[in-house]
């Protein structure tokens, strides 16, 4: 049988991660392996397999026909996994025991990569008790099952193996983002180091080792000296043997360096998996030699399934909890942006529902345009936008500066991350979560890179040389996103995005009613001009005095409908409405409009309550326009011929008026888009005759301009619509 031969002099600590350790061509030495291809041939044997199996078949031979009765259990299991491997169907781990002289052997059967491997492990004792322990065990699974706080999970755990395994130290260990390990529970003995608190880098576990913790949870050193026992291959250039699944596959050579180097002589790890990855582990060191028995490792490996699966249910639990709250908060997002004309503006008024569920220091929302940030200087907000403009990506999550153009990073301080979604392109519509920096200081477990040092495998395999607490203070970097946050916000992100398509063919659909009511507006106006011109000319001059009227009319109409369409244009165009606000008596302002009303209109009664004065700072002809639209509105719109209420308030430090009529709730359909310029029912209401559905959308941005808001309700049998504005500016 010929050696399996993996040559260590190209492993060194730059491709350490590319190490093939799940085919290392060894074992530890406190056991034997043997291995059979699916026709029953021995392809593989241990050296010392021999040493304890007195019927072992030649290198390339079947099973043996006579064998000891203390081995007839041995190769009838062996038998019976071969044939379940030749229907296709991979056994399940099997274990027995077998007797062999003296000594008794644990047996481990299992199928893997078409091979049918059996370990044999010796017992250190054959009569050992193992019922304390399983009461030990049963026990603490039950109280991992009852709890809900992942650190108590974790702390039972600690306690329960390090009474389980007798180890000196036992360890939970919790990975973070970078992959890098925090030490987040630990029992010890008093004379130890402690390590809770500790990090250790990501590079201490190389991927392919990550990988092996996921697909076997339990992996046991039970001497860093011991002489690895080489695996000879019947065919030479047979694939090597995959050791995966193996209880006794050897050590890398540079994991143990590390072990000897931070004077660990035993150690033994449980996997702690999330959702098929590796979420933590519970990590044992011993200062001697130290064999737990199979038995013992395999109530650890049961009580670690426990723990994973305790752990998983508390992190759905949050992110349950964090889901749920998200779906709340992207309905009433995407209702914001269905039903607000100013999302952008809107948008602050979302962040405190937001902030509980995604951590965030400050906001930047940009939208047709229009752009809000509570943090960021303008010029700053702008060159982000500009930048996430270029970037490919529709999500972006940044937790370090230094990634960004230099102009760009300095301008976002004191913000060092953000995660921004792209919710609508050709409308430049941003949002932008952003993070402070946070200047943390981490202790790790020695300096965390790769030291060369020589050692006995020379420089290039020399690993940390030590486990002295060394202090590094991290700057430049914000907390750094989670998987959660990533969800949420690519979830939010897809609502808005759909939600502004449909608002966009929406608004395109009332633009285009829009302008064909415009056009046939303003072309009867017009004609209405030309045939008084034409009557001017042919007609007597006792009537001119009555064409000049229905010509001054006509203009009026036109003005009215022009003026509205052009404000429209200003505020869709982000320009604002130029407010020239001065102090002034808005009480003096109402009475005089109100008297105007009633002149135009006496048929219908208004009603006033108006103090007899009420100074604040406002743009007296932007509130006119407001106060004649919520007039015109409740005569328009209220039951015919009945009254109107004015009511004009001090409720310090907002005036308030309100515009009261008889008339029944507008549809709750409709209440969303009540301010939108795009209104289709609006448009060719025959109670608004000539009317383009602008007015209150004009209103309320009169309203926002002041620094106030236009309000809807109704109570009982009113409708009323409330403005409130500061008193000062």
């Amino acid at each position: 049988m010929t050696r399996v031969v993996v040559d260590l002099s190209t492993i060194d600590l730059d491709n350490c991660d590319r190490e093939p350790i799940h085919v290392p061509g060894h074992i530890q030495p406190h056991g034997a392996l043997i291995a059979f291809d699916l026709r029953g041939r021995l392809t593989h044997a241990s050296r010392n397999a021999g040493n304890v199996i007195t019927s072992l078949p030649k290198p390339g031979q079947g099973l043996p026909i006579t064998f000891p009765d203390s081995e007839a259990a041995f190769w009838a299991a062996i038998t019976a996994a071969l044939r379940d491997a030749e229907t296709g169907r991979e056994s399940a781990p099997l274990t027995m025991e077998l007797a062999s002289g003296e000594r008794v052997f644990d047996v481990v059967l299992h199928t893997y990569d078409g091979r049918v491997i059996v370990e044999l492990e010796q017992r250190a004792a054959r009569d050992q008790d193992l019922a304390a322990f399983a009461l030990l065990a049963h026990r603490s699974m039950g109280q991992m099952r009852s709890r809900r706080d992942i650190s108590t999970m974790l702390s039972e755990a600690v306690e329960t193996v390090r009474k389980l395994t007798g180890f000196d130290r036992v360890m939970a260990y919790r990975f973070h983002q970078d992959d890098s390990g925090e030490v987040v529970e630990e029992v010890r003995i008093p004379s130890l180091e402690p390590f809770l608190g500790r990090r250790f880098p990501a590079s201490d576990i190389p991927v392919q080792a990550r990988a092996l913790y996921v697909r076997n949870p339990l992996r046991l050193i039970a001497d860093v000296h011991d002489e690895q026992v080489p695996i000879d291959a019947h065919d030479p250039t047979d694939r090597a043997l995959d050791l995966s699944y193996s209880v006794l596959r050897s050590v890398s050579p540079i994991h143990i360096e590390y072990l000897k180097n931070i004077q660990v002589c035993a150690s033994m790890s449980l996997s702690i998996v999330v959702n098929g990855r590796l979420w933590g582990l519970i990590a044992c060191h011993h200062g001697t030699a130290h064999r737990v028995p199979y038995a013992v490792r395999m109530t650890c490996d049961v009580l670690s399934h426990v723990l994973s699966s305790s752990v998983q249910s508390a992190v759905e639990r949050l992110d349950a909890k964090r889901r749920l709250a998200a779906v709340e908060v992207r309905k009433n997002l995407t209702d914001l942006l269905l039903g607000s004309d100013d999302f952008a503006t809107a948008f602050p008024d979302m962040t405190d529902a937001l902030g509980r569920v995604m951590s965030f220091d400050a906001t930047l929302c940009s939208y047709g345009g229009l752009m809000s940030c509570d943090a960021l200087p303008k010029e700053s907000a702008a060159q982000l936008l500009h930048w996430l403009d270029t970037a490919e990506q529709d999500l972006i999550a940044l937790h370090e500066s230094a990634k960004l153009p230099e102009a760009l990073r300095l301008a976002l301080q004191p913000f060092f991350g953000f995660m921004a979604l792209c919710i609508d392109r050709v409308n430049r519509g941003w949002i932008v979560l952003l993070r402070r920096e946070q200047v943390e200081t981490i202790v790790w477990s020695g300096i965390p890179a790769k030291l060369e040092r020589i050692g006995p495998l020379g420089a290039r395999l020399t690993p940390q040389g030590s486990l002295a607490e060394w202090r590094q203070t991290v700057e430049g970097t914000s907390v750094a996103w989670d998987d959660a946050d990533r969800v949420i916000a690519h979830d939010l992100m897809e609502s808005l995005a759909r939600a502004g398509a449909a608002r966009a063919a929406r608004m395109e659909m009332a633009r285009a009613q829009l302008l064909a009511v415009l056009g046939h507006d303003l072309r009867d106006p017009l004609q209405t001009i030309s045939m008084m011109g034409l009557m001017l000319e042919q007609g007597s001059p006792d009537r001119h005095a009555g064409y000049g009227k229905r010509i001054s009319t006509s203009i009026g109409r036109m003005q009215r409908l022009i003026g509205e369409v052009f404000e429209m244009s200003r505020l869709r165009a982000g320009l604002g409405l130029g407010l020239n606000c001065v102090p002034g008596d808005v009480s003096a302002l109402v009475r005089g409009l109100v008297e105007d009303a009633h002149l135009a209109h006496p048929e219908v009664a208004i009603f006033t309550e108006l103090p007899p004065s009420l100074h604040a700072d406002f743009d007296a002809d932007r509130m006119s326009q407001v106060v004649n639209n919520l007039i015109s509105n409740a005569r328009n719109h209220g039951v015919a011929g009945e009254s109107i209420w004015v009511r004009l308030a001090d409720e310090d430090p907002m005036v308030v008026l309100r515009v009261a009529n008889l008339a029944p709730p507008i549809e709750e359909t409709s209440i969303s888009t009540l301010f939108d310029p795009f209104k289709p029912r609006s448009i060719g209401n025959v109670r608004n005759p000539g009317g383009l559905g602008l007015g209150l959308y004009i209103a309320s941005e009169i309203a926002k301009g002041h620094g106030g808001k236009l309000e809807y309700s109704h109570d009982g049998s009113r409708v009323t619509f409330t403005v409130s504005v500061p008193k000062t500016r």
